[in-house]
Formats: structure tokens, C-alpha cells, sequence
């Protein structure tokens, strides 16, 4: 007997970590709601707005008069990607949830796409940049090279097919995110802890090709030296779970 389909997704909300994105947020909202409300989607866009130090908050309050989806909230600190995505789940209502980026790095189509797909059934839809489809537009060289190098070792260490394990833009029912926490990751190595540990505790998933584009304002937040050994730590509890927990942790 086929497992039965949940109930149709009423609320989609997108998490946004904002940390000194004045310029690049008008239009990254604007190309979200757009692309969500052509598409009927009930949808709310949650920015965080993490320690900024530019007029991230006042941009926020501006757009929010124009954009009624627009949920603008503050992280009193402390501070940190991971810190500020978990943050916004905790100030988000919907069933489903997409991580974006601030500098409109993520295609709106593909979190439509998303959409779809959590709601054929799915608990996770995951993007991948570097499968039939895919694209990646004006990536640093080094970097390009430093994430296939870590997403090969994931894959071998993990045996999954997923060969993008690092990227942010994913999409989960609320359901995966709460059977998840808690949450040890307080930098950019939660990108790899969320969809690690729903893969590992026995959640569904399927990978479309999505489309990344890099930032045209601003400067980067990942620093990769800086992130080498917390990747590690998050990869390796991780792992240490799928082959050493006897399955304590698996959804039920």
C-alpha cells in the first residue's frame, strides 16, 4: 500500500540571513514576490536582518510598506549565518520553508519549483548547481574548485547522490526542520547539517537543477579558510549519527 500524501502545504516561507545587504535586498524581494504571487503562491519573506552595520534595517522598513509578504525581524545576537537562518525559522509560520540569499544568488523560478515538488509529497527538495540543467554564472574559480573538492568528499563519506550538499537554497516541510533541532551549527556549515541529518533520519528527497548566479553588490560573507574545520565538525557529528546512533534519531 502506497505511503499516503500529506495534506496540501497552506503557507510557504522564505528565510532570508541579511547581514550589510542594503543594496542588494530591493531587488531580491522584489524578484521573490513577484515571482511567488504570478504563481498563487501563499507565501511569507522573513529577512533577517543579522548585526548589520549598513541601513539594512531601514531598507527593510521601506520595503515592507510595499511588499505586504515582507516580514522583516532582527537578530539581537549573537550573530552568525547559521544563527540568523535558525533565527528566522523561529519568527517563520509556514509549513514549508525555503532558505534565499540576500544578494539574489537563488532563482525565484527554482524556489517555485520547490514548492511544487514539497507539495507532490515530498519532505525535501534539494538544488544542485552541478547536475543536466543546472548553472553556475560568474563563480570564483578557487571557490568552484574548494566546493566540488568538499561536496565529492560528502558524497563518498555519506554515499548519497546529492553533489550539493553545501548549497543554502533548499527547501523543507516544517515537519523536517523541527525533526531536525536541534541545531549545532551557527555559520555557514548549518548548509550542510540541515539536509545531512533529514537525509540521514530517513526524510524524503528528490534534486532538480537550479540556476546560482553571483552577487552584484556587496562582498561575499563566506570565508573559506575560516570555515574548513567547522564543515568538518558538523560533516564528521553527522556521520557519526548515521553509523553509530542505531537509527535512535530516525523520523518515526
Amino acid at each position: 500500500m502506497p505511503a499516503p500524501i500529506p495534506a496540501p502545504l497552506t503557507l510557504f516561507s522564505v528565510v532570508i540571513p541579511a547581514r550589510d545587504e542594503e543594496a542588494s535586498l530591493p531587488s531580491a524581494i522584489q524578484e521573490i514576490h513577484q515571482a511567488l504571487s504570478a504563481e498563487g503562491i501563499p507565501h511569507e519573506i522573513v529577512v533577517v536582518d543579522d548585526g548589520s552595520k549598513d541601513r539594512t534595517w531601514s531598507v527593510l522598513q521601506e520595503l515592507s510598506r510595499t511588499y505586504p509578504t515582507l516580514v522583516p525581524v532582527q537578530n539581537p545576537g549573537p550573530h552568525g549565518f547559521g544563527r540568523a537562518v535558525i533565527f528566522g525559522f523561529d519568527h517563520s509560520r509556514g509549513d514549508a520553508v525555503v532558505i534565499m540569499m540576500a544578494d539574489s544568488s537563488d532563482a525565484p523560478s527554482d524556489a517555485v519549483k520547490y514548492w511544487r515538488l514539497l507539495n507532490e509529497g515530498y519532505d525535501c527538495a534539494f538544488g544542485s548547481r552541478f547536475i543536466k540543467g543546472g548553472q553556475v554564472i560568474d563563480y570564483p574559480r578557487v571557490k568552484l574548485l574548494v566546493n566540488r573538492l568538499a561536496n565529492f568528499l560528502v558524497r563518498i563519506g555519506f554515499n548519497i547522490p546529492l553533489n550539493d550538499t553545501t548549497n543554502a537554497f533548499k527547501a523543507y516541510r516544517r515537519t523536517v526542520i523541527d525533526g531536525c533541532r536541534p541545531f549545532l551549527a551557527p555559520h555557514f556549515n548549518l548548509t550542510v547539517e540541515i539536509p545531512l541529518k533529514a537525509i540521514v533520519r530517513g526524510y524524503s528527497w528528490t534534486v532538480i537543477p537550479i540556476t546560482w548566479r553571483n552577487r552584484k553588490h556587496g562582498e561575499a560573507k563566506l570565508k573559506i579558510k575560516e570555515m574548513g574545520s567547522r564543515y568538518f565538525f558538523i560533516c564528521a557529528y553527522v556521520w557519526l549519527e548515521k553509523y553509530f546512533s542505531r537509527g535512535d534519531y530516525r523520523r518515526n
